[in-house]
C-alpha cells in the first residue's frame, strides 16, 4: 500500500534539496550567457523545461543548513517540523535561503519537483556508496523508486539538458576570447546625398553633391579586472565624409553626420578611444580616457535618448547640446551619486595633452600639454525620477586657441581662427510621457571672449526639441524627430575682423529618422535633415540631406 506520509516526506525533501541541481544549471547557464556564441540562442521548444527551472533559480540562492532550528520561519509547532527535522537527522539533505528562511508556503511546479527528486536520488546513492544504507528504510526506498517511475520523463529530460549544458560550458570556456575581455564590433554602411538650393554651385546650376557610399568599422575590447571596473579599447577605420552645404562664404557645419569621425587615408585604422572607469566607492565613479572619440559624452550624462551615433540620430547636432563639445580629447570625469534622484558630474578635457612643445603659427602662441592647451572644465547636476525622466543643469568653462570648436551651426558661431575663452550654460531634459513617447530637448548659451588682436565679446545661442518613439512598430525600433536652431552668433561687443556683428537670420534644423531593427545584430535607419537658411543666412537656399544608415553589430 502506498504510504502517503513517506510520499510527503520525500516530496518535502525534494523541495529542500533542489538547490544543488538548480545551482549546477544556473552556473552553466551563466557561463554560456556571458560568452555566448550565436548558436547558443537556438533551443528546441520541447526542451523549455530548462527555462522553467531557471525561473526558480533567479529567485533562489539556497544554502545548506545543519539543523532545522537554523531556519527562522520554521517553528516547533509547525505541522511539517518533524518531517523537516527527520530529513536533517537521517539524510543530511536540507536547504534554505541565504537569509535563513525556508519559505515552506512557496508553490512549486512539476519540473522543479523533478529537479529536487533527482538531487534526492543522488543523495541516496551517495549514502549507499558510503556504506550507510542502514539509515535508509526499506519503505523509503520503495517510495523513492515509485516516485522515480512517476517522474521518469522529467528526470531524463533534466539530466540530458544538464549534461548538454555542461558540455557546452566546457566548449565555451575552452574557446572563449579571454576570461577578462569581451570583443564586440560594429560596421556602418551609409548612403548619403544632399538636395536643394544650397547643394548647387553658384554658377552653372550644377549639382554640387554626388550620392556617396561610405563605411565605418569599429572593434572594441571591454575588459574588467574586478567585475566593477571597465577598460575600453577601440580601434576604428572610416572613410565617411559629411556633406558641407555651400553658403555665401564657405562650406558650413550644419549637415555633419552623427557617425562622421576621425579618418586616416586609405581607410586606415587607428586607436580612437581608450578609457578606464572604476568605482571609488558605492556613490563615486572615476573615469579617465583619451583618443579622438573621447569626449564629455563618455563621462557625463547628456540626457538625450536619441544620442547614439550608430543607432539614433543621423546628425551631429541632434546628438546633444553643442556646449558639451568644447575642450579636447584627453581627460577625466567623476560621477557622484548624492541620493537616488540627484547626481553630480564633473569633467575636465584637454587637447594635445601628449605634446610638451609649442605649435608655431597660431596667434598668441600654440600651447600644448595637459593644462596649457585647449581645455574645458564641466560641472553638471542631474535630477532623475522613478519614471526615468531627467533634467540637467550644465556649466562649462573653456579655452580654445582656434575658435570654440563645437563644429556645428554657423561659421560665425564657431569663432574659428581665434583664441577664445568662454563660459557656457545649458539646460537639458527628457521626459517619459508614456511607454512609447518621450519628449526632450535643450537650450545652450555661450558667453565667449575673443583674445587675439581685436578683442571683443560674443553671444552664441542654440536650442532643440526632441521627440522619441521607442519600440515604434515593434520592439527594438526607434523613431525620432528633432527640431532646433543650431549655434547662432546673436551679437558681438565690437566689430571683429571677418565676422558679422550677428548672423543675418535664424535657420532651423528639422530632422526625422526611423531605426528599423531587423534582428539583434542589424539595424537600418533612413532619415532626412531639412536645413532652412543654412549658415543662418536667408540668402542661402534650403538644403535637404537624405541618409540611409545600416548598422551591423556583433
Amino acid at each position: 500500500m502506498f504510504n502517503f506520509r513517506r510520499y510527503f516526506l520525500l516530496l518535502t525533501s525534494a523541495i529542500l534539496i533542489s538547490m544543488a541541481l538548480q545551482v549546477r544549471i544556473a552556473k552553466a547557464q551563466e557561463t554560456i550567457s556571458t560568452n555566448k556564441p550565436p548558436e547558443v540562442f537556438t533551443t528546441e521548444k520541447s526542451t523549455d523545461t530548462l527555462n522553467q527551472i531557471n525561473q526558480y533559480v533567479q529567485e533562489s540562492g539556497e544554502t545548506s543548513v545543519n539543523s532545522v532550528s537554523e531556519l527562522s520561519d520554521v517553528q516547533p509547532n509547525d505541522w511539517a517540523f518533524q518531517a523537516l527535522q527527520s530529513l536533517v537527522e537521517r539524510y543530511g539533505c536540507i536547504a534554505g535561503y541565504p537569509n535563513s528562511t525556508f519559505k515552506g508556503n512557496r508553490a512549486i511546479a512539476r519540473y522543479e519537483f523533478a529537479a529536487g527528486l533527482n538531487t534526492c536520488l543522488d543523495k541516496v546513492n551517495q549514502l549507499l556508496s558510503a556504506g550507510t544504507a542502514n539509515i535508509i528504510s526499506k519503505d523509503d526506498l520503495v517510495t523513492l523508486l515509485h516516485l522515480q517511475e512517476q517522474f521518469a520523463t522529467e528526470l531524463t529530460t533534466l539530466r540530458g539538458r544538464v549534461d548538454a549544458l555542461e558540455m557546452r560550458t566546457a566548449e565555451v570556456e575552452g574557446n572563449q576570447f579571454s576570461t577578462t575581455t569581451k570583443l564586440t564590433g560594429q560596421v556602418i554602411f551609409a548612403v548619403t546625398d544632399a538636395f536643394g538650393d544650397a547643394s548647387v554651385r553658384t554658377r552653372g546650376n550644377q549639382d554640387n553633391y554626388n550620392t556617396t557610399f561610405s563605411s565605418r568599422v569599429r572593434l572594441r575590447l571591454d575588459t574588467s579586472f574586478t567585475g566593477k571596473d571597465k577598460l575600453i579599447t577601440q580601434i576604428q577605420a572610416s572613410n565617411i565624409i559629411s556633406p558641407r552645404p555651400a553658403t555665401a562664404t564657405a562650406p558650413g557645419n550644419e549637415a555633419r553626420l552623427s557617425f562622421d569621425s576621425t579618418s586616416l587615408p586609405d581607410n586606415g585604422a587607428l586607436l580612437n578611444w581608450l578609457q578606464y572607469s572604476f568605482p571609488v566607492n558605492d556613490n563615486v565613479r572615476l573615469t579617465i580616457g583619451t583618443g579622438a572619440s573621447f569626449a564629455f559624452s563618455d563621462i557625463v550624462d547628456i540626457v538625450n535618448p536619441l544620442t547614439r551615433e550608430a543607432s539614433g540620430t543621423i546628425s551631429r547636432y541632434g546628438r546633444y547640446n553643442p556646449i558639451y563639445r568644447k575642450g579636447g580629447d584627453t581627460g577625466v570625469g567623476v560621477n557622484i551619486k548624492l541620493n537616488r534622484n540627484i547626481k553630480v558630474d564633473l569633467g575636465y578635457t584637454a587637447g594635445n595633452a601628449n605634446n610638451p612643445g609649442v605649435t608655431p603659427g597660431i596667434a598668441g602662441g600654440g600651447e600644448n600639454g595637459l593644462f596649457s592647451s585647449n581645455y574645458a572644465a564641466l560641472a553638471q547636476v542631474v535630477y532623475s525620477d522613478s519614471n526615468s525622466s531627467k533634467i540637467a543643469f550644465t556649466y562649462v568653462n573653456a579655452y580654445n586657441n582656434n575658435g570654440l570648436g563645437h563644429g556645428t551651426g554657423s561659421l560665425a558661431s564657431n569663432l574659428g581662427g581665434r583664441r577664445v575663452s568662454s563660459n557656457s550654460y545649458g539646460i537639458e531634459g527628457n521626459f517619459r510621457v508614456s511607454k512609447g513617447f518621450e519628449l526632450g530637448g535643450w537650450v545652450g548659451y555661450t558667453d565667449a571672449r575673443v583674445l587675439t588682436r581685436v578683442r571683443g565679446d560674443a553671444d552664441i545661442w542654440n536650442w532643440a526639441i526632441t521627440l522619441g518613439f521607442p519600440d515604434l512598430g515593434k520592439k527594438g525600433n526607434l523613431g525620432g524627430v528633432i527640431v532646433g536652431m543650431q549655434p547662432k552668433l546673436t551679437g558681438t561687443s565690437t566689430l571683429l575682423p571677418e565676422l558679422p556683428r550677428r548672423d543675418r537670420s535664424s535657420g532651423l534644423h528639422i530632422e526625422a529618422f526611423y531605426r528599423y531593427r531587423i534582428n539583434d545584430h542589424i539595424d537600418i535607419t533612413p532619415g532626412l535633415i531639412w536645413l532652412t537658411a543654412p549658415n543662418h543666412d536667408n540668402n542661402n537656399g534650403d538644403i535637404i540631406l537624405g541618409v540611409v544608415r545600416t548598422t551591423f553589430s556583433f
